[in-house]
């Protein structure tokens, strides 16, 4: 029915994740049929917990027909009629994305997934499940998906369990001195191989996150003042909808991307035009998961690689605000620049320097 592995991932995002109570209602979303023996132990769980699973199963090649197939009518009346009212109706949210093919969606027009975006991914999901319900997205195992991380199959799964069942209790103690520092940061700067870029953090909010909201977890964020980011910045290979980079760099000028290149050029335009804001940033992240290590082109673990920052194009978090708005939301990944907060050297390439700060190195966490 379920393996051992899954049961105990449920039991991680019921009781640590989204905190499930008895009487919430819960959305359960699959989207690729890889994953039913999680939904069924979750299933199974939430109903133990004397709550109320809803559940949605969701094919990605279907999925891709109705992007193909959509415009903003169409995903207007989606939102509105189906997705939205449940949505309102939710206390908390897991979404699982077990599609095979990651690139199942690379040849769907900018102006397809401009009006998802707009009419259906934002309303639905930024706006109403992001903001007003407990949630938690994670990918599932796969070949396919081992393919990526150029890996064995069982020893992808063996290191996927070990990511996202971490013990993010341990992490979250581990983060607090950088969060404090972070508060008292007024300018950060990344400096490395490709990479020597700017901004201020000054007054904003820090969010630590711990094993609540994105699975495998691991990463302290905040915004960089919209304005202050001035530089170049170099990223590892990334996929976005549907679309692989094996590289993107930016050129950055108050905080404008002026000047860019990757191996996709075509493509990387096109989402840089989205709207105003796709040249902006939106966000900025520390990556803290001592388990993952490399890039295997899902952000949701790319993010969260220990020693990496991410510097997002894009849609800031309502958490963490900057005044960015988009449709676009990005996580692009740096790995391994050195970390200034304010002149001073806290990390040198992935490793953490600042004593108060080395509890966050891989060999203090495992």
């Amino acid at each position: 029915m379920y393996t051992p592995e899954d049961k105990n991932l449920a039991n991680q995002l019921l009781n640590h994740s989204i905190e499930l109570k008895k009487g919430d209602n819960v959305m359960l979303q699959l989207v690729g049929l890889n994953g039913i023996g999680l939904i069924r132990a979750l299933t199974e769980a939430v109903r133990e917990k004397g709550a109320h699973p809803f559940i949605k199963i969701e094919d990605g090649e279907t999925n891709r027909l109705l992007l193909e197939n959509g415009n903003e009518a169409f995903w207007t009346n989606q939102a509105n009629t189906d997705q939205l009212p449940l949505m309102k109706q939710m206390d908390a949210f897991i979404g699982i994305r077990a599609a095979e093919n990651i690139y199942e969606n690379s040849d769907v027009s900018k102006e397809a997934n401009r009006a998802y975006s707009q009419k259906f991914l934002n309303p639905v999901h930024f706006e109403e499940r992001v903001n007003n319900t407990n949630w938690a997205v994670l990918r599932y195992p796969s070949a396919a998906f081992a393919m990526n991380a150029k890996m064995p199959t069982e020893k992808f799964r063996e290191f996927y369990y070990a990511a996202c069942l971490f013990d993010y209790n341990k992490l979250e103690e581990a983060m607090k001195p950088l969060e404090k520092l972070l508060r008292k940061t007024d300018r950060i700067q990344l400096k490395g191989e490709g990479t020597d870029i700017s901004f201020s953090v000054k007054g904003q909010n820090w969010i630590p996150c711990f094993g609540k909201r994105n699975i495998p977890d691991g990463e302290l964020f905040s915004s960089p003042i919209l304005d202050s980011v001035n530089g170049h910045i170099t990223y590892a290979p990334s996929v976005y909808q549907g679309k692989p980079f094996e590289f993107v760099k930016l050129e950055v000028e108050n905080g404008l991307v002026t000047n860019f290149d990757s191996s996709n050029n075509p493509a990387l335009e096109e989402i840089l035009d989205t709207d105003e804001g796709a040249r902006r940033f939106g966000e900025f992240s520390f990556g803290l998961n001592p388990i993952i290590s490399k890039p295997m082109y899902d952000i949701l673990f790319d993010e969260k690689i220990y020693g990496s920052n991410h510097l997002t194009l894009g849609n800031d978090y309502e958490i963490a605000p900057n005044g960015n708005e988009s449709n676009i939301h990005w996580d692009l990944v740096c790995i391994g620049a050195d970390v200034y907060l304010d002149g001073e050297l806290i990390r040198k390439g992935r490793e953490f320097v600042k004593d108060e700060l080395k509890g966050l190195n891989p060999e203090s966490l495992i």
